[in-house]
């Protein structure tokens, strides 16, 4: 894929990521509670923390989107962040049976994102050299 092609597509896939970590992640927790919260007892303190850290990343991916080149760390920091997390919740998922459902739910799309996000960011010299460094 030519350069500006991957750069444009990574501006749309930083805007529908960030977009839906703002818009998207909550009412999945109210619609879909088995994939997509974890504590499903009552109000919980955990869903509004984690909510608020995704839709505070979502917002600065969106922002990013804007000059992708200029944030690449956040952008990677997103990928790696999203492979443990994702990680750490399929490994939590198969030791206990009550959460199997996040298997087809957060954890897919936290590495799909992470995926996406990956092949489209630039790497190496081309993607250093555009930011200078």
């Amino acid at each position: 894929m030519e350069e500006a092609n991957r750069l444009r597509y990574l501006k749309i896939a930083l805007v529908l990521i960030g977009g839906s970590f703002v818009v998207v992640v909550y009412p999945l927790t109210i619609f879909w509670p088995s994939g997509w919260a974890w504590h499903m007892d009552g109000p919980s303190l955990y869903l509004q923390m984690i909510i608020g850290i995704y839709a505070t990343l979502g917002v600065f991916l969106i922002i990013a989107a804007r000059n992708p080149l200029e944030h690449l760390s956040l952008i990677w920091f997103t990928v790696w962040s999203s492979i443990v997390h994702g990680g750490i919740m399929a490994v939590q998922a198969l030791v206990y049976p009550e959460h199997r459902g996040h298997l087809l739910g957060d954890v897919p799309v936290l590495f799909l994102y992470a995926a996406v996000l990956s092949w489209l960011t630039p790497k190496g010299k081309s993607g250093s050299a555009a930011i200078g460094a």
